[in-house]
């Protein structure tokens, strides 16, 4: 910016120079006989009008500029302004009306009239600056009293773009000559040390960017992936610097930042298309006057782009230029924030009274005509536009010059030319002695200062309509903005629709109110458009930042077993509590679903079986009550037999403690009643064994062997062997006793129900006393197989011997290694087969014998050998 400065003002120079400068404005010193103005050069103003205080206006009637050589050997020479911009002139012509009101009115500025002198800037810094020059002198030498007594020219409406505002800004700055800008909104102006004399009736960007206009727009639109586009000047810059700032923390990424040259390089411009055609950002931001978007959006119409969402800024929301139904396909949907519109009663009429006929030697008034009608007023050789008489009716239909349903800027200027005059209408009311300078004086209304004339415009406080205007400390006023959507209206042309409001004023976060379904997105689209680098992630997922991309750019990584993420977007995912679960879509925690062994299909098989051996038991116990006094019965001890089968029978039954929902009373029977069940039908077994070994090694007759085994002492050895297994399961019921345990740790998406052992050395010390008792029964029965006989039960014993501890050293691993419930299943399990074992290597042999060879049940047949 500073080289741009540089130059400038070196061009100025050359274009414009005075040999004094109006140093009244700093000392009251009458000047010396040599300091004589001489205009070196002209730099005619568009219009121009006399009165006892004059303004100043700078517009950019042109938004286009074609540079002359600079090469230093010639005279500079001027710099070629075209590209006529109807809209600009309206603003021009605004100002004219509002100065012409104030002059009739009589309650403001009575018995005073304002002028005003009017330039063109062509929206460049170079040519704002010339202009800025040219105000400050007369119209001609003799009209050039700045080289003594105060300026007449107390105060600039103007610039439109911030660039220019600045440049302008720095000329008046050293003659203290307040500004008030219209259409600048750079927050770099508020900056008091280095814009002293600046105001402006826009709102500056810390509220359209910093303060969350466009910022929130983003947002609540979800529009998390956008493309920025700005313009090459002061206004872009800080407006982009903006933006990005209030984006930091939030879930906004842009894209891309592409930047238009202020002087229009239709080469860099369709580079800059090509980034927008290419990526997948599908709204874009735009920052940048209406000059360089002219041109700009016209290189984009022949791209042939389209699914494009446009954000426009307030410098070109509302350009007329864009209206037309040519533009719609493409601009169509383009939505922003626009200055707040006002209502100027009188501007449709005056605008109308402009023609070619009124003003013969005003070129603008000749370059409308030929931008509203195609014709040349005032034909010359050489001109290629048709002749026309210039007295055409100025219609509604020419909408960038004569449209006034919604003044937005032209409504800026129109407060601006009040603001200077009630300002100095305050000035001029002051009374000596209560004045705001030195010993209280007040400004003499003959030679009024710039400076003087600021004073009061920082203090001024006025309304039009039912608008407030006054200026902070930083010379701003209070922001509004309108939110505007391009719609197409009922002639095919775009109509700007207002859909919503920013309020600078309200709290924040309430700023923004818009009417979603009054808003007509691009693409004639009624459902708002996405513009997102990845799709969101769902509930269930969460987010994985791509390495070396921005954090809009992600994977959705489905969660963990376990974990959960309810919200879309989630960054990480959470963990579910203790007795709970995700679901199949992980988005939920559900309870985590109890298991134990219940009366499923597993359970009702094994109580089914269970059931069976019972009652199988019970029929062996019947075949044996009936058949009770034949040899066979007799002979192997019906008593001990008789033990033997009610134990199986409660051993069968106590599978069936292992089957359903786990209990406290369940749990300390399980293991306990089995135990002692066994050990009981192990005892007997071993009882039997014993006898039968005692019967078959008796060698000689009259041997007292079986005298130590009578029946009292069989009922001892069981007793006492039972005893030992209860006074274990005592103790273990007393110190560590079995109760329900949840088991989470197996399967952490399951509670597995089932019984805690309590003291794991007792339950071995149970399982081992009953493996005791079977190997040393085995081990007797073994000694005894081969023993004379027909009928020898210590072979039967063996063999129940041999598949019981077959199936308890087989439980062993397949009890540790099962998984929850079905580790009862496999205690169950192998309780059954051990019992089946016993009852049918036991009793089946005598049974067959009773039932279906009786004719063996005899003592003949029985002691054969």
């Amino acid at each position: 910016m500073a080289l741009l400065v540089l130059l400038s003002l070196l061009y100025s120079l050359c274009v414009l120079t005075i040999t004094c400068i109006p140093i009244s404005s700093f000392t009251s010193s009458p000047p010396s006989a040599d300091n004589v103005c001489t205009l070196q050069n002209s730099f005619p103003p568009s219009f121009v009008a006399k009165g006892d205080y004059v303004i100043g206006g700078i517009f950019p009637l042109h938004y286009n500029q074609e540079m002359p050589d600079l090469n230093g050997t010639y005279k500079a020479l001027p710099v070629n302004c075209n590209g006529f911009d109807p809209r600009a002139f309206r603003w021009a012509q605004t100002m004219r009306l509002a100065v012409e009101e104030i002059n009739q009115r009589a309650d403001l500025l009575p018995n005073y009239t304002l002028g005003y002198k009017i330039f063109d800037s062509c929206a460049y810094p170079l040519t704002g600056q010339r202009a800025a020059l040219a105000v400050l002198n007369g119209l001609s030498e003799d009209d050039s009293p700045m080289c003594q007594g105060a300026s007449p020219l107390l105060a600039v409406i103007g610039e439109s773009g911030s660039a220019q505002s600045i440049v302008v800004s720095r000329i008046l700055q050293p003659f203290r000559i307040p500004m008030i800008s219209y259409f600048s909104s750079c927050a770099c102006l508020t900056d008091r040390r280095e814009f002293p004399t600046f105001f402006r009736v826009i709102p500056n960007d810390d509220y359209q960017v910093r303060v969350k206009a466009i910022a929130q727009l983003l947002i609540r639109f979800n529009w998390t992936w956008v493309g920025l586009v700005r313009g090459d000047h002061e206004y872009g810059r800080f407006a982009v610097q903006g933006l990005l700032r209030e984006l930091q923390g939030t879930k906004v990424c842009v894209a891309y930042q592409e930047m238009i040259p202020l002087l229009y390089n239709r080469k860099r411009a369709l580079e800059i298309l090509e980034v927008m055609r290419s990526s997948s950002a599908k709204v874009v931001v735009v920052f940048s006057a209406e000059g360089e978007m002219t041109p700009f959006l016209r290189d984009y119409m022949t791209q042939n782009i389209t699914g494009i969402q446009w954000v426009a800024s307030e410098a070109w929301v509302t350009a007329s230029v864009f209206t037309g139904s040519e533009f719609y396909p493409f601009l169509g949907g383009t939505i922003g924030f626009g200055i707040r519109k006002g209502h100027i009663s009188r501007l449709s009429l005056y605008l109308q009274t402009v023609n070619p006929w009124l003003y013969p030697n005003n070129n603008l008034v000749k370059e409308l005509w030929e931008a509203l009608y195609g014709c040349n007023p005032s034909p010359s050789p050489g001109s290629q536009l048709p002749p026309c008489s210039g007295q055409e009716s100025l219609l509604e239909q020419h909408s960038a010059y004569m449209n006034t349903s919604s003044p937005r800027v032209a409504y800026n200027v129109y407060k601006a030319v009040y603001a200077v005059a009630y300002s100095l209408h305050n000035l001029l009311l002051c009374q000596p002695g209560t004045g705001p300078f030195q010993n209280n004086s007040c400004a003499q209304r003959k030679n009024i200062h710039p400076w003087q004339l600021q004073y009061y415009l920082q203090e001024v406080t006025f309304n039009i309509g039912e608008e407030e205007v006054n200026f902070d400390l930083k010379g701003d006023s209070i922001p509004y903005y309108d939110i505007l959507n391009w719609q197409r209206g009922t002639d095919g042309n775009i109509e700007f629709v207002n859909v919503g409001l920013f309020d600078g004023t309200k709290p924040v976060g309430e700023e923004l109110v818009i009417q979603e379904d009054r808003i007509m997105w691009a693409g004639h689209q009624s459902e708002v458009p996405v513009s997102v680098c990845s799709a969101s992630c769902l509930p269930g997922s969460r987010k994985a930042v791509r390495r070396g991309e921005p954090v809009c750019c992600f994977d959705c990584v489905p969660c963990d077993s376990g974990k959960i993420s309810n919200q879309t977007n989630s960054i990480e995912c959470t963990l579910c509590p203790e007795d709970f679960w995700s679901n199949n879509d992980r988005a939920a925690c559900i309870p985590k679903k109890v298991e134990f062994l219940a009366y499923d299909s597993l359970g009702i098989a094994l109580t089914v079986i269970s059931v069976v051996g019972a009652c199988l038991t019970i029929a062996v116990f019947a075949v044996f009550f009936y058949y009770r006094k034949t040899i066979i019965v007799r002979v192997n001890n019906s008593e001990l037999s008789f033990f033997i089968l009610f134990a199986l029978t409660l051993c069968f039954l106590c599978s069936l403690l292992f089957i359903g929902e786990p209990t406290l009373w369940s749990c300390l029977l399980r293991h306990t009643a089995f135990s002692i069940t066994f050990s009981l039908c192990i005892s007997c077994i071993l009882g039997k064994t014993l006898v039968v070994l005692a019967a078959f090694t008796a060698t000689r007759p009259g041997d007292n062997i079986m005298k130590w085994l009578g029946p009292k002492q069989q009922r001892s050895i069981i007793f006492i062997s039972t005893l030992i297994q209860v006074v274990i399961c005592a103790a273990w019921l007393i110190d560590a006793p079995p109760s329900p345990s949840p088991n989470t740790q197996y399967e952490r998406s399951k509670i597995i129900l089932e019984c805690s052992v309590g003291s794991s050395i007792a339950f071995w010390c149970v399982l081992g006393y009953i493996g005791l008792q079977a190997c040393l029964c085995f081990v007797l029965a073994f000694l005894a197989r081969m023993l004379p006989g027909n009928y020898n039960e210590a072979k039967s014993i063996t063999f129940s011997m041999l598949i019981f501890c077959a199936v308890w050293l087989a439980f062993i691993p397949a009890y540790i290694s099962s998984p929850g419930n079905y580790a009862d299943a496999v205690e169950s399990f192998a309780i059954l087969a051990s019992s089946f074992g016993l009852l049918f290597c036991l009793f089946a042999p005598k049974c067959y014998i009773m039932l279906l060879k009786p004719e063996k049940n005899t003592k003949h047949h029985l002691m054969g050998k």
